[in-house]
């Protein structure tokens, strides 16, 4: 299954290259901190239980001719619904981190420079 580093998306959002940024977070969490232009089906919660059904029913609001990048908390529970929907024929990749990585890369953690050593590495 696919992945982008937020170093990597970043280029793309710079360069208008840009995919269809799908948070699949709660609301609450969205609204308090989001990625610009990405868009919310709060499946999260749903996702983590197994349920597939809840991105299931809410599939179209995911366009079909665009590349999909499924960012969640930390990454885990988005390579779910990435999974899902490559099953589904999308070309999806989950964001490496999540929101959490996204911010440590736009803050310039330690925890994320150790991070993204890691993924390079691999």
């Amino acid at each position: 299954m696919s992945s982008i580093r937020p170093d990597e998306l970043d280029e793309r959002l710079e360069s208008g290259d840009g995919p269809f940024l799908l948070d699949i977070r709660p609301k609450s969490a969205f609204r308090s901190n989001a990625i610009e232009n990405s868009h919310n089906v709060p499946v999260y919660q749903e996702l983590r239980r197994g349920d597939d059904a809840a991105l299931r029913d809410r599939i179209e609001e995911i366009p079909t001719d665009e590349d999909v990048v499924v960012v969640c908390k930390m990454g885990m529970v988005a390579k779910r619904a990435t999974s899902l929907l490559v099953d589904e024929g999308y070309d999806a990749a989950t964001l490496a981190g999540g929101m959490s990585g996204w911010t440590g890369y736009r803050n310039g953690t330690l925890g994320y420079k150790l991070r993204s050593l890691l993924w390079r590495l691999r």
